[in-house]
């Protein structure tokens, strides 16, 4: 797995690992304290610059699509002190400052490179995966962590907490500060970019996503594209096709052949000369989800949970023509609902902001759009926008810990009115035990006592889903470059984009009964009018009902075989009545049944050995010797 790791002296001794180093890992930086290697890299990928006056130096380790005279003047601005300005570099990757203050390490603000560390009696290790960091201190992953992310929603499960006791996570957006003498410490890295309006933030987003597009066309060689026929995928697409040839890669299959997909699909790979188009029927090939999940030991490996375990011979079959056209880079358009649309909480974000009237003309149409009763939905918005953030997860703690028959909710999704809400949990809270909603009870109270007094429901799960979005991403290129030797890219992921979008509010984002103004008001002119003005988007319910009903028995292995369970933290027997009623086409929790899944494979497959990914340098080995 590729990572990037590093130490840090804070001047209190020699770190104590100095007599180790990631496996085959190249060095790219050594400076008094500080160490830094990469491990899974090409050389292009490291870029490494030092100020005039030899004061700052500035690294970016991956995607960096900076141009030479934009790499240029973030390393001058390191050096004149704006350290956080010298971070925001196009494309996706890590950035290092070093100064004579210290190190500042950062990922992004979508969690796509995330940014992981240990203490140590003299310094600090970090690295941009937890697991190796766990490896090395003998870690053990965090239970409450893992039965948080299928159990609880609009809850920060993570924080600054990791997968792993003791591993702790930088969070997205924010900075790893390491100065000798002092303690390590993370500081938000400020957005640039001030609350704009729709019309006058419009050329930004479409400025940004051009250049992420439009600089991976150019500089990867031969590229290859998902095209499924959304707005997302498709102006991706359509956009990198101004660049010059690509593959662009459709999968359907029986049940989603009913849709629309294909049909857009088809007309832009007809519109645009320079795509190839390369069409896979799942169904004739003989794929769906789950499968390919009988053999744990043979499975990929990835830092972190990944739902793409679900859609492993799926992203075969997809991914095939790519690597058989020898693309260098497979772009897609992940991240599209995250930063193009918004989310049905940002309503109270526009009713604080002052615009009341049309936060209730919209909760009116959402509740028409959820064919929900509409004094309901005003009922538990009223409640919301009276109740803080901290007394909304101090009574979801409450009523986890009162017991599950308390917390289950019915049917396998939640209904308008509970959209509506600051937090909630899952149906999924029946598997747990008494001991297992104490570890999720008791995460929820910790993130209770430490909940911004500021913050809103809609940033709030604004960020939240875009950060589940980014590490989504960053599992499935895991993946890709491990199983298929693919990188997989979504520039609508990147910093810059981000940043673009969310400087307009999600409620100036989207208007209710439209679909991704944004999208449209960006790219007329530039994309296919016809795709900016689909109102569609295929559901994959179907999809995935079928391929859980032919791989239960699988499944069910998996379930029965339960660390969780094991650990005395979930009940066995309730999971698997859950996929076993899932199997007959019933209602059941079908996003939290795949999470269990993976989070089982996950854990029967974790490499704990420190061997696995440290090695002895050779200076301690001869010392041994002698």
């Amino acid at each position: 797995m590729r990572f990037i790791a590093g130490t840090f002296d804070t001047g209190r001794g020699s770190w104590a690992g100095s007599d180790w180093r990631p496996r085959e890992a190249q060095d790219v930086f050594a400076d008094g304290a500080a160490r830094i290697w990469a491990t899974g890299f090409d050389p292009g990928e490291v870029r490494r610059g030092s100020g005039r006056r030899g004061q700052a130096e500035l690294l970016a380790i991956g995607c960096c699509l900076a141009t030479r005279e934009e790499f240029s003047a973030a390393r001058t601005a390191a050096e004149c002190g704006a350290w956080a300005a010298a971070m925001r570099l196009p494309g996706s990757c890590l950035t290092v400052v070093r100064d004579r203050t210290g190190l500042r390490i950062a990922g992004d603000r979508a969690g796509a490179v995330t940014v992981y560390w240990i203490p140590t009696r003299e310094g600090v290790l970090w690295a941009t995966a937890a697991t190796p960091l766990a490896a090395f201190a003998q870690a053990e992953p965090n239970p409450a962590v893992l039965l948080g992310a299928f159990t609880v929603r609009g809850v920060d499960v993570l924080a600054a907490d990791s997968h792993f006791h003791t591993v702790r996570r930088v969070p997205p957006g924010h900075a790893l500060i390491l100065a000798p003498g002092w303690q390590p410490r993370t500081e938000a890295l400020p957005v640039p970019s001030a609350v704009t309006s729709f019309e006058e933030g419009t050329p930004a987003v479409r400025e940004t996503i051009t250049a992420a597009v439009g600089r991976r066309a150019t500089v990867a060689g031969p590229i290859s594209s998902d095209l499924s026929g959304g707005v997302d995928s498709g102006t991706v697409t359509s956009l990198a096709a101004a660049y010059g040839p690509l593959l662009a890669v459709t999968y359907t299959d029986a049940r989603m052949g009913e849709q629309d997909d294909m049909r857009y699909a088809e007309r832009i790979a007809h519109d645009h000369p320079q795509i190839t188009h390369a069409t896979i029927d799942g169904t004739r090939a003989g794929v769906q989800h789950f499968d390919g999940l009988q053999d744990p030991a043979v499975l990929p490996f990835t830092d972190t949970p990944s739902f793409t375990l679900g859609l492993l011979a799926i992203k075969a079959a997809q991914l095939g023509p790519a690597t058989a056209h020898g693309s260098l880079a497979h772009l897609t358009g992940r991240g599209g609902d995250d930063v193009l649309d918004a989310v049905s909480t940002m309503v109270f974000d526009q009713y604080r902001a002052g615009y009341r009237r049309e936060a209730l003309r919209r909760t009116a149409a959402f509740a028409r759009t959820r064919r929900a009763a509409l004094w309901p939905v005003l009922g538990q918005a009223a409640r919301t926008q009276r109740t803080l953030y901290r007394q909304a997860l101090a009574a979801l703690a409450g009523t986890i810990n009162a017991g599950s028959e308390n917390t289950a909710q019915s049917g396998p999704g939640t209904s308008a009115a509970q959209m509506l809400t600051w937090c909630g949990s899952s149906a999924a809270t029946t598997w747990l035990t008494r001991a297992g909603r104490a570890a999720v009870a008791d995460l929820v109270t910790a993130r209770a006592q430490t909940a911004p007094s500021d913050t809103t429901p809609g940033a709030l799960h604004e960020r939240l889903a875009l950060e589940l979005m980014g590490d989504g991403h960053a599992t499935f290129d895991q993946i890709s470059r491990q199983q298929w030797g693919l990188p997989v890219h979504a520039p609508l992921l990147d910093n810059l984009v981000v940043d673009a979008c969310h400087a307009i509010p999600g409620y100036a984002r989207t208007q209710p009964g439209d679909f991704k103004p944004l999208a449209r008001a960006a790219f007329t002119g530039h994309v296919p009018d016809y795709l900016l003005q689909r109102r569609t988007k295929t559901a994959f319910t179907s999809s995935l009902f079928a391929g859980l009903r032919a791989n239960a028995p699988a499944l069910r292995r998996v379930l029965a075989d339960s660390r969780l369970a094991q650990a005395g933290l979930l009940d066995g027997t309730r999971a698997l009545a859950s996929l076993d009623s899932a199997a007959r086409g019933e209602g059941a929790p079908l996003a939290a049944l795949h999470a269990l899944i993976v989070t089982e494979l996950w854990l029967a497959t974790l490499p704990t050995a420190r061997s696995t990914w440290w090695e002895q340098t050779t200076a301690h080995v001869q010392e041994v010797t002698l």
